[in-house]
C-alpha cells in the first residue's frame, strides 16, 4: 500500500530533522526532498527514507546498503550506530519513538481528518470491528477496517501481516482513505503496537477497551506490563473519549485510572452506561435486551452466541452511537450482521451435527468458546486445539486445561509450531494435567480434525479451535497451505 495508491506526498530531509530535534545531516543536503517512509528494506522504492531499527534477530543498519541500492536517499537510525555510506544518515536516541510522528507528519496528519476508532484488548477486537464497520456500511457511510484478518479501504481489501501495521503503513492507509473521501476506520491496536510506538502520531476520535487477560507474556514478562501497554491508548496525547468494558478487574481498574471522558460498557454491571438488562436464546440466535444513556431502549436479535460475543455487540453499539449513528438505524445493522472470520464461523454441510472454527488462542478465549458452544449443543462437544510456537509457552497448560474443562472428547494438536518440536509445545500443554480416555494427542492437525469429525455423532458440536481465519501453517520456517475451514470441510466430505 505505497505510492501507486498515494498522491504524491514529501518532506525534505531538514523538515524532518528539525522535527525530532536532530542535527545530524550531511551538509549541503538538507534541502534533498524525501518521497516515501519504510523500515523494510526489500520494500524500497526511489527516494525512500530508510528507517533502520533494531529488531529481534537483527538490526536494520545491516540492510542498509540493500536499501540504498534499491533508492534510498537517506537513513534514520539509532545514535549509536555505526555506518559507512553515502547518503544523508539521521540519528536519535529512540528512532521508533519518533517514526509515528514523522509518518503523521509526511501524510500530512491525515488520522485529524477522518473518524478513527481504535479497539483494544486481549479478545474481542477483531469481531467489535467487524460489527461496527458494517453498522457503517449498512448506514451508508463509507469506512475501512484495519485489523488481524485484513486490511479494508471501502470495498477493497488487502492482506495483513501484523494486527497493527507499523507507522509509515498505518499513517499512508489513513492517506488512502482521506485522499478517497473514506471518511470513517476502525482499527485494531495490538499491545506489542502500543509498546513500539505503531499508532504514535494518530489521532483517535474514540479508543475502547474490551477485555485484558493471558496473552503476549513472552513480550510484555508479566499481566502488568500487559496492562500498562494498553492503557498507553487512554490518554489525551490519542484521544479525548474513551469507551471501556467493565466487566473484568482490568477493565474497572482502566475506566477508574483513566483520564479522559470515559463511558462504561458492561454485559452485567447494571451500574455502567450501556449495559444488557435481558438475554434469551433461540435456537442459534440470541435476543439482547440493551439499555443506552439518555433511556436508549433498544432490542437486538443476533446470531453471534456467547456472553462475549453479546459482549461484542454491546460495544460495536456504544460505539456506532458515539460515531454519530442513530441508536435505532444502529440496532437494525446488528440484527443482520456477520461475525468475523474465523470468530464463531460455522462450517454447514448438511452434516447430523455442528461444526465451528473458532480464533481463540488464549485461556479465557478457549473456554469462552466452549461454554458459548455448550449452550446450543444437545449433544458432546468435541474440541481440537493446539498452540503456537515461539510465543507465550505459559499459556500453554492453562490453555489446556480450559480445553479439557470445556470438552466432552478433548483432542490436543499442532498449531503453528515454527521452530519448536510440536511434540514439545503439546508436553507442556497438558503438564500437570492427568489425561483420561476421552483425551487424545494427535500431532498432525489434519489427522486431529479427521478424528473429531468421525468421532462425531448427532447433535454433537465439533470446534476447532486457534487458528481461524489463518490460512497456513508454519513448522520449522515454512508456511504450508493451511485452512482449518477447509480442512473441516473435506473431513466432513469424506464421512459422507
Amino acid at each position: 500500500m505505497r505510492s501507486n495508491l498515494l498522491s504524491e506526498y514529501s518532506l525534505s530531509l531538514s523538515e524532518i530533522a528539525n522535527l525530532i530535534g536532530s542535527s545530524e545531516v550531511i551538509s549541503g543536503k538538507n534541502d534533498l526532498r524525501i518521497h516515501g517512509l519504510t523500515l523494510d528494506s526489500n520494500d524500497v522504492i526511489e527516494g525512500d527514507l530508510f528507517v533502520a531499527l533494531p529488531g529481534l534477530k537483527a538490526h536494520g543498519a545491516e540492510f542498509i546498503d540493500l536499501a540504498v541500492a534499491s533508492g534510498a536517499v537517506a537513513v534514520l537510525t539509532d545514535a549509536s550506530v555505526k555506518i559507512d555510506t553515502d547518503v544523508p544518515v539521521i540519528r536519535v536516541t529512540n528512532p521508533r519513538f519518533w517514526l509515528g510522528i514523522v509518518a503523521d507528519k509526511f501524510y500530512r496528519n491525515p488520522s485529524g481528518a477522518i473518524n478513527v476508532i481504535g479497539i483494544t484488548g486481549t479478545n474481542g477486537k477483531t469481531t467489535t470491528s467487524y460489527l461496527l464497520q458494517q453498522i457503517w456500511e449498512f448506514n451508508n457511510r463509507a469506512s475501512g477496517l484495519i485489523g488481524t484478518v485484513e486490511t479494508r479501504i471501502g470495498d477493497e481489501i488487502f492482506p495483513t501481516i501484523r494486527t497493527t501495521p507499523e507507522a509509515p503503513e498505518l499513517q499512508s492507509i489513513f492517506a488512502i482513505m482521506r485522499e478517497r473521501h473514506n471518511l470513517n476506520v476502525v482499527m485494531e491496536v495490538s499491545s506489542h503496537a502500543l509498546a513500539l510506538n505503531r499508532v504514535d502520531g494518530t489521532k483517535f476520535s474514540v479508543v475502547a477497551f474490551t477485555n485484558l487477560s493471558h496473552d503476549h507474556l513472552d513480550f510484555h514478562e508479566n499481566m502488568e506490563n500487559y496492562y500498562q501497554a494498553k492503557k498507553c491508548l487512554f490518554k489525551f496525547g490519542f484521544s479525548e473519549k474513551a469507551i471501556i468494558n467493565i466487566d473484568n478487574s482490568w477493565g474497572k481498574r482502566l475506566y477508574d485510572e483513566t483520564e479522559i471522558e470515559k463511558i462504561s460498557v458492561s454485559a452485567h454491571n447494571q451500574q455502567a452506561n450501556w449495559k444488557i438488562t435481558g438475554t434469551t436464546s433461540s435456537g442459534s440466535r440470541v435476543q439482547l435486551t440493551i439499555v443506552g444513556p439518555g433511556g436508549i431502549l433498544l432490542s437486538i436479535e443476533t446470531p453471534l452466541i456467547g456472553d462475549y460475543n453479546s459482549a461484542n455487540v454491546l460495544m460495536a453499539l456504544a460505539l456506532a452511537v458515539e460515531s454519530g449513528i442513530d441508536p435505532l438505524a444502529a440496532a437494525d445493522a446488528l440484527n443482520t450482521a456477520k461475525g468475523a472470520p474465523g470468530r464463531m464461523e460455522l462450517v454447514d454441510l448438511a452434516q447430523n451435527f455442528t461444526a465451528v472454527v473458532d480464533y481463540a488462542h488464549t485461556p479465557d478465549a478457549v473456554s469462552a468458546a466452549l461454554k458459548a458452544v455448550r449452550g446450543a449443543t444437545k449433544g458432546k462437544i468435541i474440541a481440537v486445539l493446539g498452540c503456537g510456537g515461539d510465543r507465550d509457552a505459559a499459556k500453554r497448560p492453562l490453555m489446556g486445561n480450559s480445553l479439557i474443562s470445556g470438552a466432552d472428547i478433548a483432542i490436543f494438536t499442532s498449531d503453528n509450531p515454527r521452530s519448536e518440536d510440536p511434540l514439545s509445545i503439546l508436553d507442556q500443554m497438558h503438564e500437570g494435567i492427568q489425561l483420561a480416555e476421552n483425551h487424545f494427542i494427535i500431532v498432525d492437525r489434519r489427522e486431529a480434525i479427521k478424528f473429531a469429525v468421525d468421532n462425531a455423532s448427532q447433535n454433537d458440536c465439533v470446534v476447532i479451535l486457534g487458528k481461524g481465519h489463518e490460512t497456513g501453517q508454519e513448522i520449522m520456517g515454512k508456511i504450508s497451505p493451511f485452512d482449518d475451514r477447509i480442512e473441516l470441510k473435506d473431513a466432513i466430505r469424506s464421512t459422507k
